[in-house]
C-alpha cells in the first residue's frame, strides 16, 4: 500500500524495528529498491531530495510509487528529503508525497519551531506526515553542505517535539552525510538519553558512514527511521561505470542500467536485513 511515514514508524515502534529510508537519484533506481523491500517483507521509504524531484518531476515520482504500492505486496513511503523551501513542501504534498520533511536545523531554534509547525498544519490537513530536525549534521548531500554538525541536547529534542507535534524527529548524533570511506564514531548513549527525553520516533541520517555493527544497539535505542543514501548512489555509478564503458553504443540502454539497477537492489536487501531486529517483539 501507498503509505504515510506516520504509519510504518507506528507499526515499527509496535514490534521494535528499524525501517530503511533510501534515496532515490533517478527513477530508475525506485523499482528496484520497492522489489527488494517487498521480497524481505518488510515497508520501505523511497526518499528524494528536492533537487532529484524536480528534475525527473513529482507527479512521475508520485505515479510510480503509488503504482507499485498498490500492484505489490509492500508498504511504501514517498518522502521529500531536507526541504528548507515552504514551497517546496507544497508542491510534493500537492503532487501526492506521502511524507515530508521540513529541515531547518540551520535556524535558530523559535523560527526553527514556527517554521515546521506551519508545516506540520498545513501537511496533516491533508494526510501528510512530516519529519523535522534538531540539531545539524556535517557532511554534503546534493550540493549542500555543512562543515560541522552540532550535536542534539535532549531538552532541546523535547521542547521542540512539543512545540511542533512531528511525527518523526531527525537527530544528531556524530553522523555525516556524504560519508562512505569509512565508519563514523556515534554517540549511542546521546540516542538513549534522546529517547528518554521524548516520546517521537528518532531519524538518524547520514547512515551510509555507520558501522553495522551499532544498527541494533540504535534499534534498541529508538531509532525507526534510518537513512542511507550514498552508499546506494555510488554501488548504481560504480556498475554503470564499468557497463556503460564496455558497451556498444548501439546496444540497449537496459543492458548498462540493469546491472547498476541489481546493484540498488542488492545494497537494500542487505540493508534492510541488517535493520530488522532478530526477533520481532
Amino acid at each position: 500500500m501507498y503509505v504515510t511515514l506516520s504509519e510504518v514508524l507506528t507499526e515499527a515502534e509496535r514490534i521494535g524495528s528499524t525501517v530503511g529510508a533510501f534515496n532515490a537519484h533517478n527513477l530508475e533506481m525506485i523499482p528496484p529498491m520497492i522489489l527488494a523491500a517487498r521480497d524481505a517483507g518488510s515497508p520501505i521509504i523511497i526518499q528524494t531530495s528536492v533537487g532529484t524531484a524536480r528534475y525527473i518531476g513529482m507527479e512521475n515520482l508520485v505515479a510510480l510509487c503509488r503504482g507499485m504500492a498498490e500492484r505489490e505486496p509492500v508498504d511504501v513511503v514517498l518522502h521529500l528529503d531536507h526541504s528548507t523551501k515552504l514551497e517546496d513542501i507544497r508542491d510534493a504534498i500537492d503532487a501526492g508525497y506521502s511524507s515530508v520533511m521540513f529541515d531547518g536545523s540551520s535556524l535558530p531554534f523559535a523560527e526553527n519551531v514556527l517554521k515546521t509547525r506551519r508545516v506540520v498544519e498545513f501537511a496533516r490537513e491533508r494526510g501528510v506526515s512530516v519529519e523535522g530536525e534538531i540539531g545539524t549534521i556535517g557532511g554534503t548531500e546534493d550540493g549542500i553542505s555543512v562543515a560541522e554538525g552540532a550535536l542534539t541536547s535532549p531538552e532541546e529534542a523535547r521542547a521542540f517535539h512539543e512545540a511542533t507535534g512531528v511525527d518523526a524527529l531527525a537527530v544528531s548524533i556524530g553522523t555525516h552525510h556524504g560519508s562512505y570511506k569509512g565508519k563514523t564514531q556515534i554517540d549511542v548513549g546521546l540516542v538513549d538519553r534522546i529517547h528518554a527525553a521524548v516520546d517521537v520516533p528518532l531519524v538518524v541520517h547520514g547512515g551510509t558512514g555507520v558501522d553495522e555493527a551499532d544498527y541494533d544497539a540504535l534499534r534498541r535505542a529508538g531509532v525507526r527511521k534510518f537513512n542511507i543514501g550514498t552508499e546506494l548512489i555510488v554501488g548504481w555509478t560504480r556498475a554503470a561505470k564499468e557497463t556503460f564503458g564496455a558497451t556498444e553504443v548501439n546496444a540497449s540502454l537496459r543492458n548498462n542500467i540493469v546491472p547498476a539497477n541489481d546493484a540498488v537492489a542488492g545494497i537494500v536487501r542487505h540493508k534492510i536485513g541488517c535493520l530488522l531486529p532478530a526477533r520481532i517483539s
